[in-house]
C-alpha cells in the first residue's frame, strides 16, 4: 500500500534499528510504503550509533541488539533532539518502561496501522505535542 504525499511522514529520514533480518526488512519495507527514505536497517549498536551521526528526522528502535541493550543510542538520540520510538518485546518489562517513560513504545510484533499512527505522533512536528503536556 503505496501513501501519497499528502502524507505528512512522506519524505523523513528514518533511522531504522533492528537485528532481526526479516523484521528490518519489513519494517523497511512498511516505511518506504509511508513515503519515508529508511537509514540502516542498522542490526548492531556500533553500527547504530555511527548512522546516529546522520541527519535524521526520527528513529524506531529495537531494545536488544544481539545482547546489547540500545539505551546509549537512545540517550545519543535524546541529546540530539531526534524522536524515537522503540519497538521492541521487551517494551512491557519493568526496568525498560521506568527508564524509557518519555519515550512512545510498541510491542513486537506491531501492527501497521499502530505504527503508522505513533510514527504521526512522534515524527511528525505540527502533530507532536508540547514536552509539558506529555508528562
Amino acid at each position: 500500500m503505496q501513501y501519497l504525499n499528502s502524507n505528512p511522514l512522506s519524505g523523513l529520514r528514518i533511522l531504522v534499528v533492528e537485528d532481526d533480518l526479516l523484521i528490518a526488512m519489513d519494517m523497511e519495507a512498511t516505511l518506504e510504503d509511508f513515503g519515508c527514505r529508511v537509514v540502516g536497517p542498522c542490526e548492531r549498536l556500533d553500527k547504530a550509533l555511527a548512522a546516529a551521526d546522520e541527519t535524521i528526522d526520527g528513529a524506531i528502535v529495537d531494545m536488544n541488539l544481539r545482547g546489547e541493550y540500545s539505551f546509549p543510542l537512545i540517550e545519543k538520540l535524546r541529546g540530539k533532539g531526534i524522536p524515537t520510538v522503540v519497538c521492541s518485546g521487551y517494551v512491557d518489562l519493568p526496568d525498560i518502561k521506568l527508564r524509557l517513560k518519555d519515550v512512545p513504545m510498541l510491542p513486537k510484533p506491531c501492527a501497521t496501522d499502530k505504527l503508522l499512527e505513533i510514527m504521526k505522533r512522534t515524527f511528525v512536528r505540527e502533530q507532536r505535542r508540547p514536552q509539558a503536556a506529555a508528562n
